[in-house]
């Protein structure tokens, strides 16, 4: 048996390992030649494991899920499903038409048309106009739309609270003006990222 993963990562971290899944690994294949070939795959897979640990993007994408997946089950609680969340806090303010709600969302107008359909069947959104454009439709909370609005503030600073609950303050816009600086650099080839409060928190960095 080889045991677990982390007794197969320690083994493999002692210093007369390799030597010996060499020899295991000629005995296995019968010969020279097939066994180097097995034992260039063990090492390529052991490589592209340290890869794994060491990249950001990964690191970056298994939070992601991991919110998403918190942020799903808070607002499963309250009827929604993950991403209509921020078209009712972007319609909070004031009512908007489908055209500038999707260049406020980033996304194109036929993902915020079904969103919005499907706000509107549950009776969060009401859409007035529109004719023959339908970008002209003004889209507005309904009465039963602000008061779940209202209620995603806490969904938000709950989950927010789990994500960063092992980092400080100073830590936190570290994170915040790394993930920014991040984003700028993969979004040079299309949209750029506009972000109101990265001033505000570069200012706040200088000053702790």
């Amino acid at each position: 048996m080889l045991g677990s993963w982390g007794q197969w990562r320690k083994r493999c971290a002692r210093s007369d390992f390799m030597p010996r899944l060499r020899h295991h690994a000629v005995m296995i294949a019968g010969d020279l030649t097939a066994g180097e070939k097995i034992l260039r795959s063990l090492s390529k897979d052991r490589l592209m494991t340290k890869s794994l640990e060491k990249s950001v993007g990964r690191a970056l994408l298994v939070a992601a899920r991991l919110h998403r997946s918190r942020m799903g089950e808070r607002l499963n609680a309250l009827g929604l499903f993950p991403g209509q969340e921020q078209a009712l806090k972007a319609l909070q303010p004031a009512p908007m038409t489908m055209g500038e709600l999707a260049t406020l969302l980033r996304v194109k107008p036929p993902t915020v048309s079904k969103t919005i359909g499907r706000l509107s069947l549950q009776g969060l959104v009401t859409r007035e106009g529109g004719g023959r454009d339908g970008r002209l439709v003004q889209v507005a909370l309904t009465e039963t739309g602000q008061k779940t609005a209202a209620a995603l503030d806490a969904v938000w600073n709950q989950v927010e609270d789990e994500l960063l609950e092992k980092l400080d303050a100073k830590e936190r816009k570290q994170l915040r003006k790394l993930l920014r600086k991040a984003s700028k650099g993969l979004s040079k080839a299309g949209v750029d990222v506009d972000d109101p409060e990265a001033d505000a928190d570069e200012v706040d960095s200088d000053a702790a």
